[in-house]
């Protein structure tokens, strides 16, 4: 019967902490006051302007998988060529006029080429004042007359974030109340496996309280910004992202059978759950110096890349957000088996020193944004990393992300693949 009871208990384990997976809390933030009582979330309510589209849910292809460009970058001199070139503003902010606004998604038919030079450009887009993207549906009918291809969330089973309006391809965003108080560090939308090419972020309701401010940095400032010798460092090494703890330290009190019952919950965990998240998880014991504790981690990946279509290089690293040393700083309520962590390539643990430098170079190129009602920020995933501050009171922003752009001929999507929504929408009725 415990046995029973373990084995169920590290299967719910597995599922539960990766709708945690981009969750901490920032230093020096503050706990939502006792008396503060969250109601439920309001969803967008302004008449829909354009008619109907055909319906999307069960119909989105699979993410596409990462394009990973990482062999022979010359570090110093891809440097070097940032600070001589500079970088043009990230975000772009491009306000409505109100001729602009009156003209709905045919202003961004019209305008589809030049905002997508825009975006290789700059990498992200901040539109404003633009009323079209005030619900769901006037959202989806500004992607689809930019001409975006929606696409299913790289990790879309773990149960990161529940459908908005599956129809319309919308996700809600990190807006859970259990959720509130944990601050989302910096990450692109990708695993070692897979990649979100594009991602548009919608605010329809900023926090009725206070903050909740939506952030992204340019992953080519970070990446003109480290110290070449620390980005030499992880880049010769490699990273492995650990995304959970498993705790099994009773083990080491069954004597002879201790080697083959860790066998057995490795094992277990390795052909049940693992396979469900679709990141090429390897289970490892003792990676954290824990002997009994069991990790999903994936494997050795560069913390740089080439861009797809531009060539040049960018950090592309989860590390601000998911590195354990930075998360342990920080107010975080995220339960053990909910924590994630960042190897060097060999299981090594990351210099403290070169942390708190990619800490301190991340921050500097932060860029705040206190969105308002449909407000859009249009991103490109493999340049642009993105997070979240906490907040207090009702909160509602939702995201869609793509594999490419309409008429390409560039789909990378190979499988067809789609992904079923029966976990995604447990967990998501398992977490408020």
């Amino acid at each position: 019967r415990v046995s029973a009871m373990v084995a169920l208990s590290a299967l719910t384990a597995l599922v539960l902490p990766a709708s945690a997976l981009a969750y901490s809390a920032p230093v020096g933030a503050r706990a939502a006051p006792r008396g503060v009582q969250a109601s439920k979330v309001r969803m967008a309510t302004v008449a829909s302007p354009v008619g109907e589209m055909p319906d999307l849910d069960g119909a989105l292809p699979d993410c596409p998988p990462t394009l990973w460009d990482a062999d022979g970058i010359d570090i110093a001199a891809e440097q070097a060529r940032y600070r001589e070139e500079g970088l043009p503003a990230c975000p772009l902010e491009i306000v409505a006029t109100p001729e602009e606004n009156a003209q709905g998604a045919a202003y961004f038919s019209d305008n589809a080429d030049r905002l997508r030079g825009l975006l290789r450009d700059h990498g992200t887009l901040w539109f404003r004042g633009f009323d079209l993207m005030k619900n769901e549906q006037g959202f989806r009918a500004f992607y689809d007359a930019v001409g975006l291809n929606p696409c299913l969330d790289p990790i879309h089973t773990s149960g990161l974030r529940a459908f908005a309006s599956a129809k319309d391809a919308v996700y809600e965003e990190v807006n859970k109340q259990s959720l509130s108080q944990h601050y989302i560090g910096l990450h692109n939308e990708a695993t070692k496996k897979k990649t979100a090419t594009y991602g548009a972020f919608v605010c329809f309701q900023p926090a009725s309280v206070k903050g909740g401010e939506f952030f992204i940095a340019d992953g080519a400032a970070i990446f003109r910004d480290l110290d070449t010798e620390v980005l030499k460092k992880l880049y010769d090494s490699k990273v492995r992202i650990s995304v959970s703890n498993l705790d099994f330290n009773f083990l080491g009190a069954l004597g002879p059978l201790k080697d083959g019952a860790m066998d057995f919950f490795k094992g277990l965990v390795a052909s049940v759950i693992a396979p469900k998240f679709d990141m090429d998880l390897e289970m490892i014991y003792g990676a954290d110096g824990n002997p009994y504790r069991l990790q999903a981690i994936e494997g050795r990946q560069s913390p740089v890349t080439r861009h797809p279509e531009t060539g040049r290089p960018v950090w592309f690293c989860n590390v601000h957000n998911h590195a354990r040393y930075l998360r342990d700083r920080r107010p975080c309520t995220v339960p053990e088996v909910g924590m994630t962590d960042v190897y060097s390539g060999d299981l090594g643990a990351l210099d403290a020193r070169d942390l708190q430098h990619i800490n301190a170079v991340s921050e500097k190129n932060i860029a705040r944004c206190a969105m308002r009602p449909g407000d859009v920020l249009l991103v490109d995933n493999y340049r642009v990393l993105h997070g979240r501050d906490v907040f207090e009171g009702d909160r509602y922003h939702a995201v869609s992300w793509f594999d490419g752009w309409k008429g390409d001929g560039k789909s990378v999507v190979t499988d067809g693949g789609k992904p079923g929504n029966v976990l995604n929408k447990m967990i998501n009725t398992l977490i408020r």
